[in-house]
């Protein structure tokens, strides 16, 4: 009996995140019956309560300094500049309701099945979707969970009095005192952000130093630009409590010190997002690092039930669900063996300010690769700052393999970062030599020109 024949759907996707409305498209395209299911909004994480909104944010944060540079340009404000956190928040919410109606005509233009519905896998190939007007069961050759990550809070005393990335886009008043718990990627990047639009800004990290698994050199350097900026950093500290205190949040610290802000945000890590979800009566269970353990073939222990994007091992980037989902798609509905992602030469960013952005090995890692490596690296005051007054610098910096001369990592912490090393990646994943990048004539007055006109290797 064929696939057509023995089930409604070849493939049925729940989630309608980055990862799983590409591969339901692409499937689609490919001849395949598809549905999805999603029963919260479309565009996942990514679109709603993560990369874009931060993104957004992170751009209005940064007009505070470009206010205050314009100065040493001539210009002359006529009066101290006023932010209206409502205005921001609301035009948000637009734009992601924009984006929203974009996914849904992506999908009914690819002839995909769109379920607003609550989805559970009930055995290998039948999958219940539940919603207000009831629960009907539908079927499919194969299943892709693409559910990405939902963000996890530590327990502790009035831990419920914290926010989540989930909500911290959409407050009611704008926090005049705030408080970052964590340190990756989302904790360094919202204590930007609020310090930025204008909040007494706290970050406190259990570890003494955030985000860790970066190059050393770069979380230093960050660590001592946010700092400038004029984030609090509490390091080796975490919180002991929190309290409501009249219109107050009371913060008591590990350390002893207690802090009064107006809201706390909790950025302490996400997990794979199964719970409801039903696999686990399948077999399908998480690994030690709380992922959904997968064969090459995007397969899980149910080999008709697939998954990708946050819900595995690998870099929890948008971009990495998207190729992911390409490659599941030529895999099971091509018919082809495409070449493994490189996840090594993954470039990222942080948003934080400033920008960090990064690609390949950190000088610790090619380190341990290596028997020998060199390293090139500056910091600076950008041009721009000659005139503004400011004090912010930029780090740029190069690993190369001694041996083959090839460069293994760059990294930058400065305005436009990720804009920048996303250029710098396409040499560094396709493998050219530091002799490659001196060849290359620069683009003057850039800073992006040191990075091809760094000679002298810093250390070895």
């Amino acid at each position: 009996m064929s696939a057509e024949a023995a089930y409604d759907f070849d493939l049925f996707v729940i989630g309608a995140g980055s990862g799983g409305v590409r591969a339901a498209r692409m499937a689609a395209a490919a001849g395949a019956r598809v549905a999805i299911a999603e029963d919260r909004y479309l565009g996942g994480t990514c679109v709603n309560v993560g990369c874009v909104p931060k993104k957004l944010y992170s751009y209005a944060a940064h007009f505070h300094d470009s206010f205050d540079d314009a100065a040493g340009f001539g210009w002359q404000l006529a009066s101290p500049a006023l932010f209206d956190w409502p205005t921001l928040r609301d035009n948000k919410t637009s734009e992601i309701k924009r984006l929203n109606g974009i996914y849904q005509r992506m999908l009914e233009g690819a002839g995909v099945t769109l379920f607003n519905a609550r989805a559970r896998v009930t055995d290998p190939h039948t999958v219940a979707l539940a919603n207000a007007e009831g629960e009907v069961s539908v079927s499919a050759d194969k299943i892709l969970l693409a559910t990405g990550g939902w963000p996890w809070v530590p327990e502790f005393p009035g831990s419920d009095l914290a926010l989540t990335s989930n909500q911290v886009f959409d407050l009611e008043t704008f926090p005049k005192r705030f408080l970052v718990l964590g340190g990756g990627y989302i904790a360094v990047e919202f204590a930007s952000i609020f310090n930025g639009l204008g909040s007494e800004t706290h970050l406190i990290y259990r570890g003494d130093l955030f985000l860790k698994g970066f190059d050393q050199e770069v979380r230093e350097f960050t660590r001592d630009e946010m700092a400038k900026k004029g984030v609090h950093l509490h390091f080796s500290a975490n919180i002991a409590r929190i309290e409501q205190v009249g219109d107050a949040l009371q913060v008591e610290l590990t350390t002893g010190e207690t802090l009064d802000v107006d809201a706390v945000l909790a950025a302490t890590g996400r997990r794979a997002n199964v719970s409801g979800l039903g696999v686990d009566s399948l077999g399908i269970t998480l690994n030690s690092d709380g992922k959904v353990p997968i064969n090459d073939r995007y397969e899980t222990a149910v080999p008709s039930i697939l998954a990708l994007g946050d819900l595995i091992e690998g870099p929890e980037l948008t971009p990495v669900a998207l190729a992911e989902a390409m490659q599941l798609v030529d895999i099971h509905f091509h018919q082809k063996t495409p070449r493994p992602l490189d996840y090594d030469t993954i470039p990222t960013a942080v948003f934080c300010h400033p920008n960090i952005g990064t690609v390949g090995l950190s000088e610790e890692a090619a380190r341990e690769k290596f028997d020998r490596i060199r390293v090139y690296r500056t910091d600076f005051r950008a041009m721009k700052h000659t005139l503004s007054g400011s004090q912010e610098r930029m780090l740029m910096k190069l690993i190369v393999d001694d041996a083959s001369d090839v460069v293994v990592g760059a990294h930058m912490v400065g305005e436009e970062a990720g804009e920048l090393i996303q250029g710098i990646a396409i040499a560094v994943r396709a493998g050219l030599t530091k002799e490659d990048f001196d060849r290359t004539v620069g683009i003057h007055p850039t800073g992006a020109e040191e990075f091809v006109t760094m000679r002298t290797p810093s250390r070895y």
